[in-house]
């Protein structure tokens, strides 16, 4: 496999691992980027652009990153806090009126970014097309009852997270999340990210599939009271119908599926886009200041919940939007903060080290959160630093 880029000295690991992941992890097509003081030190990408075809992945080739999503997505709640324009204590139903039906006049704006608002589930999952329409998903999740009490617990709000922040800030600023992300934040930073593909944009993305390999070890593979696999055949488990809040699931290759917002599962990416935005949430890059004050990184990677995850079944760890350092989703540190996408995407930030971390593929494996194909460039990542 002829890997294509650069690696700065130094990084040459990372090079290694990511050669690796094509001749022993079945990779098809993908790019890894990492960033340090702001400065870009890997930039590399192999493969083909297509899981299904030949024609070489280039640079700039983009990729559905799926719940990698969130992570981006919750930089729009949190930017908003931070200049003042929401409260993470207040409720729900402060800024969304309709949203305090059924016993949720108690979910506070912190309890959507920390998966302790006890709404994984739609009783009634939406159509594919009716997940695209920006108004019926906030609507369903506005008319459910929550399934658990409002912050006593924490369970992945899969689908369900996407549609409570969007209509959080649109009811704050009059846009959407995907609008608000790309006036504010990817636009004039010049991100090749998106969420809602631009109609401009869609030649350069990739067609995703599955890709079978290895069996992978740790992460959701972890077997606690009950297993995970268990816990997604049962049609009445949490796990189960968090991820079927939209039945049947849409065609991710959908040009209509990628040109709606949806903050939970569709945000487009390359690799440098989705590195360059978590660089610059923790520091200064090249012509752009730094999103996120000090005080806003800690809220981001603050543990907020902890423990037994009532969706996932093992054990997670969330700060503000993002999830954090542990066995179901090891980052580089323990400081880490970001975001994995089920299949393989990944996305995070070290502010101890200084590392900005993005991974995108087109070849989707049966992994919700501990890829062995990011988690390779991972190690390979501590390996150039000494850690």
């Amino acid at each position: 496999m002829d890997v294509n880029g650069t690696v700065a000295e130094g990084f040459e690991p990372v090079r290694e691992a990511f050669a690796a992941n094509f001749e022993a992890l079945g990779e098809r097509g993908a790019a890894v980027a990492v960033y340090r003081d702001g400065q870009r030190v890997v930039d590399l990408w192999a493969g083909t652009k297509d899981v299904d075809g030949t024609s070489p992945w280039e640079h700039g080739t983009a990729q559905i990153v799926r719940s990698a999503t969130k992570g981006v997505a919750a930089a729009v709640l949190l930017l908003l806090h931070q200049r003042g324009q929401l409260d993470l204590d207040a409720p729900v139903g402060h800024y969304w009126p309709e949203f305090k039906a059924r016993g949720k006049e108690r979910v506070l704006v912190r309890h959507v970014l920390n998966h302790r608002a006890g709404l994984p589930v739609l009783d009634h999952p939406l159509t594919p097309e009716q997940a695209l329409d920006p108004l019926r998903g906030p609507a369903a999740v506005a008319a459910q009852a929550p399934v658990w009490e409002p912050g006593t617990d924490h369970g992945y709000h899969a689908l369900t997270y996407g549609w409570m922040l969007d209509e959080l800030v649109r009811r704050v600023t009059g846009q959407g999340a995907g609008e608000w992300l790309a006036a504010q934040i990817t636009g004039p930073l010049g991100l090749d990210l998106w969420l809602g593909l631009p109609e401009s944009e869609a030649h350069r993305v990739g067609r995703a599939g599955r890709v079978e390999g290895p069996e992978p070890t740790g992460g959701l593979r972890a077997r606690p009271k009950r297993s995970v696999t268990e816990a997604y055949e049962d049609p009445a488990s949490l796990t189960r119908r968090a991820f079927a809040a939209i039945t049947p699931f849409p065609d991710q290759n959908d040009p209509a599926y990628r040109a709606a917002a949806l903050p939970a599962t569709n945000a487009v990416a390359t690799a440098d886009g989705l590195a360059r935005f978590y660089a610059t949430l923790i520091g200064d890059t090249a012509g752009a200041s730094r999103l996120f004050t000090p005080e806003t990184v800690e809220l981001a990677r603050a543990e907020e919940s902890a423990g037994p995850d009532r969706v996932l079944v093992v054990g997670t760890r969330f700060g503000l939007g993002y999830m954090l350092h542990g066995s179901a989703s090891p980052f580089l540190a323990p400081g880490s903060f970001g975001h994995p996408g089920r299949g393989g995407a990944l996305g995070f930030a070290d502010p101890g080290s200084r590392i900005a971390f993005g991974y995108v593929t087109n070849g989707l494996r049966k992994t919700v959160t501990a890829d062995p194909r990011a988690q390779g460039l991972v190690r390979a990542i501590r390996q150039a630093l000494g850690l």
